[in-house]
């Protein structure tokens, strides 16, 4: 791979001697539609570096690389663009790009997971059939929903709302469109075992204090309410007796 100062001089160099496209330093890398992105900020996610890079065409596969015990970015990542083409582009327009103080560098490569690791990367194609898929699915099971009128309906919670909202009404062009899915969908996930745990432990209360109220009487109690019984009969007695004297 080139340096950014070496990628700078030779795009100078075609320029100033108008080298045709086909006749570029660009060509030797015709076989693959694989950049290397060096020098991005630890902060940036997935997300984020598709958003800089789109501009260019549509990447269609990312890694960015990160520490397996610690989860955080290691500052580099290969992405893959649908269109061999927008690899020239990116090189020339976003090598030498400075962004949250570092410089990146961009550069063709030729990038092939190892057979004996686990691809770490995201499959964007995969993810977007698997959204349309999805995207089918739920239009069935509303469908089923809607012809059963003995099911029990559970309101939308607001998550879901914002889920059906990004797909309906979200740029089918955009190609972060899959990933804001997907981390939407999460949210899904979590809100619902948060609103279903929350729903457990109320009914666990309810049960408690049900369990409480209906504690049956020990023999102790029902003595005291015996003689209590008593008690009150004897009184009355004694009250109609006087009356009677």
């Amino acid at each position: 791979m080139n340096s950014i100062r070496q990628i700078q001089e030779l795009n100078k160099r075609e320029l100033e001697s108008g080298v045709s496209p086909e006749a570029s330093w660009h060509t030797d890398y015709r076989d693959t539609a694989y950049i290397y992105i060096g020098g991005l900020p630890f902060e940036l996610s997935e997300g984020d570096v598709i958003a800089i890079f789109s501009q260019y065409g549509e990447p269609t596969y990312i890694n960015l690389v990160r520490d397996k015990e610690t989860g955080k970015s290691k500052g580099f990542a290969f992405l893959k663009y649908e269109d061999q083409r927008s690899t020239d582009l990116a090189v020339d327009n976003l090598g030498g790009a400075v962004i949250m103080g570092r410089t990146l560098k961009v550069d063709h490569t030729r990038y092939k997971k190892k057979d004996d690791e686990p691809d770490e990367g995201i499959d964007l194609e995969e993810q977007s059939r698997q959204i349309e898929e999805d995207e089918g699915e739920g239009r069935r099971k509303r469908r089923r929903t809607s012809e059963s009128e003995s099911e029990e309906e559970r309101p939308m919670i607001k998550e879901e709302r914002e889920l059906a909202k990004l797909m309906q009404e979200h740029d089918e062009d955009d190609p972060m469109k899959a990933f804001l899915v997907q981390e939407k969908k999460e949210e899904v996930s979590m809100a619902l075992a948060k609103l279903k745990d929350g729903k457990r432990t109320e009914s666990k209360h309810r049960h408690h204090r049900h369990h409480h109220k209906s504690r049956p009487k020990d023999e102790g109690e029902r003595d005291r309410d015996s003689r209590r019984s008593r008690h009150r009969k004897d009184g009355h007695r004694s009250r109609r007796s006087h009356s009677r004297d």
